[in-house]
Order: C-alpha cells, then sequence, then structure tokens
C-alpha cells in the first residue's frame, strides 16, 4: 500500500517572478506573463513541452486567455531555490468529470528575475 507523502509544513513567500506571474494569469496579461520567461524556457503542461517565448506564447493564448484561467493560490512551498505552487484552478473550460475544486500544482524554477522552467501537473488525491 502506498504511502503519502506529506510536503514541508511551511508557507514560503512567493519569488517576485512568481508572484507576477499569478497576477499576470489572473488578468490574462499576456505581455505581462511572457516577460516574466527566459527567452529558451520550458514550460510543460500536464506532459506537453513548450521551448521557447514563442511557444510558451501560443500556450499561454490558448490555455491561460482563451480559457479564462484564474488561480487561486492555496500553498506555496520554496525548495531549495524552486516554489511550488498550489492553486485552485477555474476556467471557461469544460468541468464534467473533473473534480472541485480543481487542484493544480505548479513547479516554478525561477532563475534572477525570469522563470526558466514550469511544470504544470493536476494534482489527484485519489490514488
Amino acid at each position: 500500500m502506498p504511502t503519502p507523502s506529506h510536503p514541508p509544513e511551511t508557507l514560503a513567500v512567493l519569488s517576485p517572478p512568481v508572484a507576477a506571474y499569478v497576477e499576470a494569469t489572473n488578468t490574462f496579461d499576456l505581455e505581462k506573463l511572457l516577460a516574466l520567461f527566459a527567452d529558451d524556457a520550458l514550460v510543460n503542461d500536464q506532459l506537453r513541452d513548450y521551448w521557447g517565448k514563442p511557444a510558451i506564447r501560443q500556450w499561454a493564448t490558448r490555455d491561460i486567455v482563451a480559457q479564462s484561467l484564474t488561480m487561486e493560490v492555496t500553498t506555496v512551498i520554496e525548495h531549495y531555490g524552486n516554489f511550488i505552487v498550489t492553486a485552485n484552478v477555474r476556467g471557461k473550460f469544460d468541468m464534467t468529470g473533473l473534480p472541485d475544486p480543481l487542484v493544480y500544482a505548479f513547479y516554478f524554477t525561477p532563475y534572477g528575475d525570469r522563470i526558466v522552467q514550469l511544470i504544470i501537473l493536476r494534482n489527484r488525491y485519489d490514488v
């Protein structure tokens, strides 16, 4: 039987680029969002890779702005310079068959004032 793991019991403060990402996402500000990423950054959203700003622009236009995606941050963990942000996500997408709240984990790797990697996965509590 698998044993559940538990994150540290701390609530970290978001780094400036991560805080700006949440704000840009919640205001659907595509240009502000793109400015946060390094030119050669990687976004992996649900096991799909988007390398570099042109691909990230297409992803953000389609999956954030067009869907009016919003994030309600519930947990922030700083782990060796990376930030794990758990958020309830809402938008104009079909929620049929999805849990409510819909919880995603955003794994940010900041470097200076830019995001160099973002991995987004849906958290599952039923396994």
